[in-house]
């Protein structure tokens, strides 16, 4: 089984990217997938979440920002408008799937400057 994110950038702040992720190798529908980032020196944080079901929860710095939805089976996407300059990170896409528990990407790494 394996997480593949795509979608990261160079963007000028105020900007818009759209990260996309996906897994394969897996028969089994996510129970919830998320995005997480990593800024240089800075610990690992919590973007957004999504469940099988539709809830959905993000980070206070990101609320009403960025938007996580599913695209088809067991793909997301993290729709990232008014980007900011402390948005750049590494941004790391997780899957909990079922008898296979929690998988990770590699990242994709987005860089907010003017």
């Amino acid at each position: 089984v394996q997480v593949v994110e795509s979608g990261g950038d160079l963007v000028q702040p105020g900007g818009s990217l759209r990260l996309s992720c996906a897994v394969s190798g897996s028969t089994y529908t996510f129970n919830a997938m998320g995005w997480y980032r990593q800024a240089p020196g800075k610990e690992r944080e919590l973007v957004a979440r999504i469940t099988a079901g539709g809830a959905t929860n993000y980070a206070d710095s990101v609320e009403s920002r960025f938007t996580i939805s599913g695209g088809g089976v067991n793909t997301v996407y993290l729709q990232m408008n008014s980007l900011r300059p402390e948005d750049t990170a590494v941004y790391y896409c997780i899957a909990q799937i079922p008898f296979y528990g929690d998988i990770w990407g590699q990242g994709t790494q987005v860089t907010v400057s003017s």
